[in-house]
């Protein structure tokens, strides 16, 4: 096969079980890349710092390849297809990232360059709606048709699934949870552009800093923040806020589409029960003509993104 062919294969067939895969989840600090068999077994596993700019994309060209060198020459042959999962907006349809604040990209065609280095078809898609789609079919969510996935980590977004079927915008993503302005009214400004969007209250960094606000005390992050609730009433009012704040953005999807379950997947879902608990209380208070979904965990955590990628790249498409 030409390289080009190898570009165009059709992105809709399912791989054979014995074909191998080689997913990777391109983050804003950390690339990430496994080749898994069927079962999901990992066969190679490696990671880089993400570079900034374009330069992410040579970087992930050299992780791919190390990964596959790693594997014996008939386990190499049985890699069938490749996905790799961006951040930012990515138009799939012309094979473009479109732009990524946190990793410093715009307008980088992605083409044949995977396929011509890697020597097997190659899928790219939008990090989240890989994760979230992972967390609704084969994880957290699998057997509901109505499932919001919410990724909790630097960010907040996520995916929709209603009547059986991922909602897709124009441009792909759908999900920018974290965009929601909630704190109009003396609200902090969003690198957005906005006041007062969820993610200035209820991402892992702004947990922090609002302790560190309250407190004046430096600590490692929300996770720290979380395991003091406990024992610190400044670290339960900071979570009280984000959970208020993100319920608040939440709400309206849940009048819009009624989920009957909303999955919590990213750093932030290890919090577990001190998460999950009071959403969905939050929830319940502010909802009146519809049910309250339930809240739970996602299934593969802090891995959808990675775990998601070699799943697309076997079934060889978001459905």
């Amino acid at each position: 096969m030409t390289t080009g062919q190898l570009a165009n294969v059709s992105a809709t067939a399912a791989l054979p079980d014995d074909a191998l895969v080689l997913g990777m989840d391109v983050g804003g600090t950390t690339i990430k890349g496994e080749i898994t068999d069927a079962a999901g077994t990992a066969l190679a596993v490696g990671s880089v710092a993400t570079p900034h700019g374009p330069a992410a994309f040579d970087a992930m060209g050299e992780l791919g390849e190390r990964l596959l060198a790693e594997l014996p020459g008939p386990d190499r042959r049985r890699v069938g297809r490749a996905a790799v999962v961006l951040p930012g907006i990515v138009d799939t349809a012309r094979s473009v990232a479109v732009f990524s604040s946190n990793v410093g990209w715009r307008d980088v065609h992605v083409g044949d360059r995977f396929p011509a280095r890697w020597g097997v078809p190659t899928l790219i898609e939008h990090d989240v709606a890989v994760a979230g789609w992972a967390e609704w079919r084969y994880g957290a969510g699998q057997g509901y048709d109505n499932v919001c996935v919410v990724i909790l980590g630097t960010g907040i977004s996520g995916t929709l699934s209603v009547g059986g079927r991922l909602v897709r915008s124009g441009y792909g993503q759908v999900g920018e949870y974290g965009h929601v302005p909630v704190r109009r009214a003396g609200g902090l400004p969003c690198p957005c552009g906005n006041t007062g969007c969820v993610e200035t209250v209820a991402s892992g960094a702004a947990i922090a800093r609002a302790y560190t606000r309250r407190t004046g005390r430096e600590i490692s992050g929300a996770a720290e923040v979380f395991a003091l609730m406990s024992t610190d009433p400044e670290a339960a009012a900071v979570v009280a806020d984000a959970v208020d704040a993100l319920a608040d953005g939440l709400v309206g999807i849940v009048h819009a589409a009624c989920p009957e379950l909303v999955v919590l997947g990213g750093g932030l879902a290890g919090a577990g029960a001190a998460l999950t608990h009071p959403l969905h209380r939050a929830l319940s208070d502010r909802l009146r003509l519809v049910p309250a979904p339930r809240v739970v965990l996602g299934h593969f955590g802090a891995r959808a993104g990675l775990a998601g990628a070699a799943l697309f790249a076997r079934h060889g498409a978001l459905t």
